[in-house]
């Protein structure tokens, strides 16, 4: 019992853990990466599809993206899709293929971008904490129930707790590699 009270608590912080770093990847850098349209979609025939399955995304160079649509007429309706998401991107057809140059970012806008990427940070971290406090929750139930004995409960508790600094100490590292990231010019 309490090894399922534990295996549940990891495998949450560790969709916490997952999540974070969906997050920070759309958390655009001065460098070009495909993972910031992940999440454009394109209107293809009538559906809203991710852009990822109607062209194919390369990296052309370290500021620039380049898109090659699977179908010709689907050219214009990407780069509309591109402008209008809300990464501030200004997609040029130049024949098949659409290039999308990564502005530069400024001194005062990365701040920016750090103050959200800490933000999201402190939101996984209090996932994390929210998941271990669920945790010790169930175990005091389990000890109330007279299913666990209190040095078990206890036992189990400071493991849960090496668990939640564990998660929190990787969403630190993973804090302080986007930070390095956005103030590399």
């Amino acid at each position: 019992m309490i090894a399922d009270v534990k295996k549940t608590a990891e495998q949450k912080m560790h969709k916490s853990l997952e999540a974070l770093k969906t997050d920070l990847g759309k958390v655009r850098t001065g460098r070009a990466h495909t993972g910031i349209l992940d999440h454009v979609t394109v209107d293809y025939y009538g559906t809203q599809m991710p852009l990822n399955q109607v062209a194919n995304l390369t990296l052309l160079d370290a500021r620039t993206i380049g898109i090659s649509p699977w179908e010709k007429k689907m050219g214009p309706v990407i780069e509309k899709a591109i402008r209008d998401s809300d990464l501030g991107l200004n997609p040029s057809a130049q024949g098949d293929l659409i290039r999308v140059p990564m502005p530069a970012l400024t001194e005062e806008r990365r701040r920016e971008l750090i103050k959200v990427v800490k933000g999201e940070g402190e939101n996984a971290k209090v996932a994390v904490r929210n998941l271990r406090r669920d945790a010790n929750h169930h175990l005091k139930d389990m000890l109330k129930q007279k299913a666990v004995s209190e040095d078990d409960e206890r036992r189990a508790q400071e493991e849960i707790q090496k668990l939640t600094d564990k998660f929190i100490a990787e969403i630190d590292k993973l804090l302080a590699a986007k930070e390095t990231d956005l103030m590399a010019v």
